[in-house]
C-alpha cells in the first residue's frame, strides 16, 4: 500500500508539470504551483525529484517512452521501408492529434534549453528502430542520403504544425487528408 501512495504522488507530480508546462510554459510552472496542482506539500516534491530540472527531465523522458511505445506498436523490422514507415508515421500522428497534453510538451521541449542535452540523447534513443528504418532506406536507396535530423524535420515535424492548427479548431484531418499528409511526408524523403 505504501509503494502505491508513492507512486500515486510521483504521478500526480509529473502529471501537474505536464499540466501547467502545457498550457503556461516551463517558466510559469514553479514548483509551488506544481505541488499545490498535485495536491501534495511543497516539501514533498524534493522525495522524488532533486529540482525542477531532475523533475522536467523525468517527465520528458516518461513521455518521450509513452511516445515511442505508440509509434512502433505494430511494426516489424522486417517490413519494406515504405510500409515500416507508414505504420510509424501513422502510429505518430495518431499520438499526436489524440495525446494532446503530451505532444504539446514534447514540441516544446524541442524548443527549450531546459532539457538538458544528455537527456535529449537518452530520448533519442527511444526512436531507434526508425533510425533504424531510415538508415536500412539509405542503405537500399530508397530514401535521401541526408542527415536523420533533415528526415525528421521533414517526415514527422509537420505533424506538430498539424496539432497546433487542430487543437486551435482551424483544421481537422480527415482520413483521405491523412493519407495526402503521409504520403506527402514520404516524398519528402524518398529518392
Amino acid at each position: 500500500m505504501k509503494k502505491k501512495k508513492v507512486l500515486d504522488k510521483r504521478a500526480a507530480l509529473l502529471e501537474a508539470t505536464l499540466n501547467l508546462v502545457t498550457n503556461n510554459g516551463f517558466h510559469a510552472a514553479p514548483m509551488s504551483k506544481i505541488a499545490k496542482l498535485a495536491g501534495v506539500a511543497p516539501a514533498t516534491i524534493y522525495l522524488y525529484f532533486e529540482n525542477k530540472q531532475d523533475l522536467i527531465n523525468s517527465l520528458y523522458l516518461e513521455v518521450k517512452a509513452s511516445f515511442s511505445d505508440n509509434a512502433f506498436k505494430n511494426y516489424d523490422e522486417k517490413l519494406p521501408v515504405k510500409q515500416g514507415f507508414e505504420i510509424i508515421w501513422n502510429n505518430i500522428a495518431d499520438y499526436k492529434l489524440t495525446q494532446i497534453d503530451e505532444s504539446s510538451f514534447l514540441s516544446q521541449c524541442d524548443n527549450t534549453p531546459m532539457i538538458a542535452p544528455e537527456i535529449i540523447g537518452k530520448g533519442l534513443k527511444h526512436l531507434q528502430p526508425l533510425i533504424e528504418l531510415w538508415e536500412r532506406g539509405k542503405e537500399e536507396g530508397i530514401l535521401k542520403p541526408v542527415s536523420n535530423y533533415v528526415l525528421y524535420a521533414y517526415a514527422i515535424y509537420p505533424l506538430s504544425f498539424l496539432l497546433a492548427v487542430q487543437e486551435k479548431d482551424i483544421y481537422v484531418m480527415n482520413e483521405e487528408d491523412r493519407q495526402k499528409a503521409f504520403e506527402s511526408a514520404w516524398d519528402a524523403i524518398k529518392i
